[in-house]
């Protein structure tokens, strides 16, 4: 596959911008078409096993980090990042403002904003067969919100993400496809015909609201437009067998392996360049040994030393399962390695899932264009996390100076 520089991709996207270099970046030539992965834990991460005691390059890595201290030069550890304001209807309900940092998440009124994944993927387009990929482990729930505060549900099935990025289908199947969509632009038109209608007897505030689903229409069309185009288009060949998908609600470790193993498969096909994946197992008991209690309990373990331990036994599971997917993205290629052209957001929306606080994240930045080998601690100990997502999304090409509640873009080097 012929390498594809930062300039083609932005005219192949009908975009004329130029990002300016920054500091934070380790090169000063043109940028390749950068790719974006997010891996959320919505349980956390036991921080007294995540954090190192100090920072630096020089850190001694926690017994979590040290799981993937091979890995250093490729990532940065953040400490005192945070979303403010995460008190919301339910306790857990921080795991759906991660990605966007919308305050109060679950109260009356509130309606969540454009997440971190789907700002790279409207960015994109569709440069690919897919905008974005989001996957999750035990429902369609995620992490993943359209500006207009829809969630995007999250597939569960690797099996079925392996049947849509790699199998063709048949003739047949292909002409059923083309009818659904062409079925859903019938609906479209007459949709926005019945809302151009009722906007002409509605006050003016309802003139707002009917104006944004309008505009939801519009873009709607558009997306049907190039998800026609792509039916036309040969799917990418591969040699590896579909995976299987994991039948035992129990064995959260094999579902989240098996999406990991994905990932790779998905950046190195471009068949996007946009991945998110959430690890949510509430009311499952991990088949990892040494446990029998359910994560969601453990992880408010109340400082009981026996559910501390059997906590670290599942995320010691959760951690080598991102080591393996670190191993896979930094395998070199023709170009290097896929690793060298992704950003990896891997983390927590729970600074201490036992008191269920959304302040003092575990955040890790793997990949991507950016320095590397330090554990970075804010001065200052409540910094936006939104400022290092606006540092993310500059990195995959937006020509943006704001995103969700950032202040300014978080820079290091």
């Amino acid at each position: 596959m012929p390498s594809i520089n930062r300039r083609m991709l932005l005219k192949a996207s009908g975009i004329s911008v130029t990002l300016p270099m920054l500091e934070t970046f380790g090169q000063t030539s043109e940028i390749p078409h950068q790719k974006l992965v997010t891996v959320g834990a919505t349980l956390g991460l036991y921080s007294d096993w995540w954090f190192p005691k100090t920072g630096g390059a020089d850190y001694e890595p926690s017994p979590y980090l040290k799981l993937i201290d091979n890995y250093r030069s490729q990532y940065t550890l953040f400490s005192g990042l945070e979303h403010k304001n995460q008190s919301g209807r339910q306790a857990h309900n921080s795991e759906i403002t991660w990605l966007t940092s919308a305050e109060h998440p679950g109260l009356d009124g509130f309606q969540n904003t454009l997440s971190l994944d789907q700002a790279a993927a409207k960015h994109n387009g569709y440069v690919t067969r897919f905008p974005s990929i989001v996957m999750g482990t035990t429902s369609p729930q995620s992490q993943s919100y359209t500006a207009s505060g829809v969630m995007v549900p999250a597939e569960t099935s690797p099996s079925k993400i392996f049947t849509d990025l790699f199998l063709q289908g048949d003739p047949k199947e292909v002409a059923r496809h083309r009818q659904s969509l062409n079925d859903g632009g019938s609906i479209l038109d007459h949709l926005q015909e019945e809302t151009a209608n009722l906007n002409r007897r509605v006050s003016s505030m309802d003139k707002i609201k009917l104006d944004n689903y309008l505009e939801a229409i519009r873009e709607a069309e558009v997306d049907l437009t190039e998800v026609r185009a792509w039916l036309h288009r040969p799917k990418p060949e591969t040699d590896i067998e579909s995976p299987v998908d994991v039948t035992d609600p129990n064995d959260t470790i094999g579902k989240v392996r098996r999406m990991m193993r994905l990932i790779p498969l998905i950046l190195a096909t471009d068949s996007s360049r946009v991945v998110s994946l959430m690890i949510q197992d509430h009311g499952v008991v991990p088949n990892v040994p040494g446990v029998t209690g359910e994560h969601h309990g453990l992880s408010h373990h109340g400082q009981d030393p026996e559910k501390i331990e059997q906590l670290k036994k599942i995320e010691i599971e959760i951690v080598k399962a991102f080591r393996d997917l670190l191993a896979s993205l930094t395998e070199p290629g023709p170009g290097g390695s896929l690793l060298d052209t992704t950003s990896v957001l891997f983390g927590s929306n729970l600074g201490n899932a036992n008191s269920h606080s959304a302040t003092a994240l575990p955040i890790l930045v793997a990949g991507g264009p950016f320095i590397h080998g330090q554990h970075i601690v804010q001065k200052e100990n409540r910094v936006p996390l939104s400022n290092l997502f606006l540092t993310l999304l500059q990195a995959v090409g937006l020509p943006i100076d704001h995103f969700g509640h950032s202040t300014n873009a978080l820079r290091w080097s």
